[in-house]
Order: structure tokens, then C-alpha cells, then sequence
């Protein structure tokens, strides 16, 4: 494993770089670093594993114009940073906010992708309880900025073990404050792209996967089951996990990930329309 630079943003990297390309997206407020329990396991897959910060995230430097941090500019630095490693394809993962970044880089341009993962992202902006928390932090960041928001997080969130707490604050920090505000709008309003992305995925002959965990209170497993249906995509929930599976089930979403680019045209193991059915009868499925 190792820190580098790609097209101006910061990375980490492992494996091989002979191997098949896997490039990771990250979500909000978040970075590279979120990928490290699943990178080595990838890169042993037999896997060149590259992780990102996205524009004004963590490591990766980003302009102070609300403008720069359009979606179509968080695809382009996509499209770059393929173009530097070398041209692609590549296995694109974009985890939450990641996945709306990585739906707008195969829209511009799906022959630079071997696969696409929509890792616990939607079809458009987030909704339910993470819809209203994401209300309140932008209202806060616009009021009182960074230091006001991790003071309110802190003051929910769950003891953490000090040196993990440490390096949350520092990347908190290191955030550019006008990505976290656009991020936060992106994550609010971004419209259903669903069909565009089926019409150029399906054009390109471009598999995708659509995977969460069973806990995931991001998008409801109806939405993600949907958005894959409407995909024609492979479809896994991953148990044990909420909305961040790397860090909350990394064997399971390994597994996921590897056997799906291994075989990209075998359907899922569950059809969506059947997980879908499952969690809305049980009642586990809220907007």
C-alpha cells in the first residue's frame, strides 16, 4: 500500500499494476482512507486497487467557487485520473455520494469503465433520516461552518478509540468547506438519472452491480432495489452491514465485489424484485 498523487488528487494504491484496474470512489465527508479494510484483500484478488479523495476532500486540493464542484466536474476528475492510469477500463466503485459521482462519469463516457458499483447510493438525493441530517449540517455549515457541524457531531456520535478519533477530526477538518456545502446540496437534489444510465450502460455492454448492506439508512432497500431493477443490474444486500459495508462487513462486500467482476453477466443471487418484496412486507423499508 502506498500514498501517491493521480491527476492532482491524493490516492492510495496496492496490488499489481499489471492487474485489472479497480478505482474507488468515496462518499461525503469522507476519503480514501474508508477503503483500507477492503484494498489489500482486493489487490491479493488480483486486483490494481487505487482509492481517491474527490475534489476538496481530506488530502485531495479543491477551489473555494461553489461552480467547481459541479457533478460534472467530480466526473471529469474521474475520466482524469483514469486517463493516468493509464487509459482504463477500469472497475469503477462509487460508494454513496461516489455512486452519483460515478453514474455521471459512465453518462459522460461508459467506455472508460469495465464494470460500474453503485455502492449504498440511490437514484437521486438521499432521503429519510439522512435526508433530514443532511438539512441541518448544510444549514450549519452555511451558519457557522466546519467547526460548528463537528462540534453538533460530536456531541451524538458514539465514543470513538482516540486514534481513530484523531485522524475523524483531522480529515474532518482538512475538508474544503465549499465541498462539504455543495456535496451536502448534491446529496439533497440530485434528480433520478436512472434511465439515462440504463440507456448508456446498456449501450456500452457495461455490467453493473447495485449492493448495500441489510441496515443501510441511507437509500431504503426498496429505492436500491428499484434503481437496480431499472439497471437490468446484479443486485446483493450484504448482512451485517449499514451504509458504510467497507468498514462494517469488508469480508461479505469483498466477496461481493470480486465475484462480480470475476462474472459480471451472472445475475444476482437474490433478484431485486424479491429482496425489495421481502423487506417492504416485513415493514423494514421507510422513506
Amino acid at each position: 500500500m502506498w500514498r501517491t498523487e493521480v491527476a492532482g488528487l491524493a490516492a492510495l494504491r496496492c496490488g499489481s499494476m499489471d492487474a485489472p484496474g479497480v478505482l474507488l470512489l468515496p462518499g461525503y465527508a469522507a476519503s480514501k482512507e474508508d477503503f483500507l479494510p477492503i484494498m489489500p484483500a482486493l489487490a491479493a484478488a488480483g486486483f490494481a486497487v487505487t482509492a481517491l479523495d474527490q475534489r476538496g476532500q481530506h488530502e485531495s486540493p479543491g477551489p473555494d467557487e461553489i461552480a467547481a464542484y459541479s457533478l460534472e466536474a467530480f466526473a471529469d476528475d474521474v475520466h482524469r485520473v483514469i486517463d493516468a492510469l493509464g487509459g482504463g477500463p477500469v472497475h469503477l466503485v462509487g460508494h454513496s455520494f461516489g455512486g452519483l459521482v460515478a453514474r455521471a462519469a459512465v453518462i459522460a463516457d461508459p467506455g472508460r469503465m469495465r464494470t460500474l458499483t453503485l455502492l449504498s447510493s440511490g437514484p437521486a438525493g438521499i432521503v429519510g433520516r439522512r435526508q433530514a441530517a443532511m438539512r441541518t449540517i448544510r444549514l450549519v455549515l452555511e451558519r457557522g461552518g466546519p467547526a460548528a457541524v463537528w462540534a453538533a457531531l460530536h456531541a451524538v456520535e458514539r465514543p470513538r478509540p482516540a486514534p481513530a478519533a484523531d485522524f475523524l477530526r483531522r480529515r474532518f477538518f482538512a475538508h474544503n468547506q465549499t465541498s462539504l456545502v455543495a456535496i451536502a446540496q448534491h446529496l439533497l437534489d440530485t434528480p433520478d438519472r436512472v434511465a439515462e444510465l440504463a440507456a448508456a450502460a446498456h449501450g456500452a455492454g457495461l455490467p453493473v452491480l447495485v449492493a448495500h448492506g441489510d441496515g443501510d439508512d441511507g437509500w431504503p432497500a426498496a429505492v436500491q432495489g428499484d434503481m437496480a431493477r431499472r439497471l437490468a443490474a446484479r443486485y446483493e444486500v450484504l448482512p451485517g452491514a449499514r451504509h458504510d459495508p467497507a468498514a462494517d462487513a469488508p469480508d461479505a462486500l469483498v466477496a461481493a465485489l470480486v465475484g462480480f467482476w470475476r462474472t459480471p453477466g451472472v445475475p444476482a443471487r437474490r433478484p431485486a424484485s424479491a429482496v425489495v418484496a421481502e423487506a417492504s412486507s416485513a415493514g423494514r423499508v421507510t422513506a
